[in-house]
């Protein structure tokens, strides 16, 4: 499968702009590359201006679901949609969502896990389901958001459900770039999938964003990584049947002895 990472800067509080350098950026990669596959960034709608969420976040995610199927039709090309500030019974979620190649919407995500460092909770509300395995052209995959990615426990279950693919969508700032890089990397040992993640770069309100978007193996190697100073593509094709040979040759999920593990107290 070939995928297309976009590592974008954000127009901040600016749908419109943002969709509009979307389009033009999906076509550009669709003649140069052929993607079967893009992942895009968080909140690439609006940026992280949380104080206007209110007033520009979609609702009940539209304009941009109807905007991204039309788009995914077009192409023919899956689409994993970053997330966006998404306005709907209980409060104002990040959510991410995937359009396959025919302009279905197939799988949404609320970001469970909110950031304290950025004030998230004030603004946002966290969702309540976890993660669940969606597939894209007989391809399984799992789709977090961020600060998710420091959360394993999120993460594991979609391993087990067999998915080969993470992808993550983020705005991780560069303070915390060697986080954003080890936990990835990780992710991907632990679980035995490729991680691809989709960061933007950037600055909005004094925060200066990482960029690092990041292609790993299910072994760990680092196939592709985006700059930490610029937008470009990450354009890779991924071979699947790696992940059924490193599960094989370290079979770490038949080693598994789960009546022993202790459960989260919520402590």
């Amino acid at each position: 499968m070939n995928f297309s990472v976009f590592q974008m800067d954000i127009a901040p509080g600016d749908p419109e702009a943002n969709r509009q350098n979307l389009v033009k950026w999906i076509e550009r990669d669709v003649e140069e590359n052929s993607p079967d596959t893009i992942v895009i960034p968080e909140m690439w709608t609006t940026a992280y201006t949380l104080p206007e969420l209110e007033d520009i976040a979609d609702q009940d995610g539209e304009p941009t679901i109807s905007f991204l199927q039309d788009l995914a039709q077009k192409h023919h090309v899956n689409i994993v949609g970053g997330s966006i500030a998404n306005k709907k019974e209980g409060g104002i979620y990040n959510t991410a969502v995937v359009i396959n190649r025919e302009g279905e919407l197939v799988y949404q995500y609320d970001k469970a896990h909110l950031v304290p460092m950025l004030n998230e909770h004030h603004y946002l509300t966290g969702g309540e389901k976890a993660a669940e395995v969606f597939e894209l052209d007989g391809v399984k995959f799992g789709l977090i958001i961020c600060y998710d990615l420091r959360f394993p426990e999120l993460i594991r279950p979609l391993a087990l459900e067999g998915a080969q693919v993470l992808c993550v969508v983020a705005e991780w700032p560069a303070a915390r770039r060697k986080h954003w890089r080890n936990l990835q990397i990780a992710r991907a040992i632990e679980n035995q999938m490729y991680v691809v993640s989709s960061n933007r770069i950037g600055e909005y309100d004094g925060q200066e964003f990482s960029g690092n978007s990041m292609v790993v193996d299910p072994w760990g190697d680092v196939l592709a990584e985006g700059s930490n100073s610029q937008e470009e593509t990450l354009s890779l094709r991924l071979d699947l049947e790696k992940v059924k040979k490193v599960r094989h040759d370290v079979p770490i999920f038949d080693s598994r002895v789960p009546e022993i593990y202790k459960k989260d107290r919520g402590v």
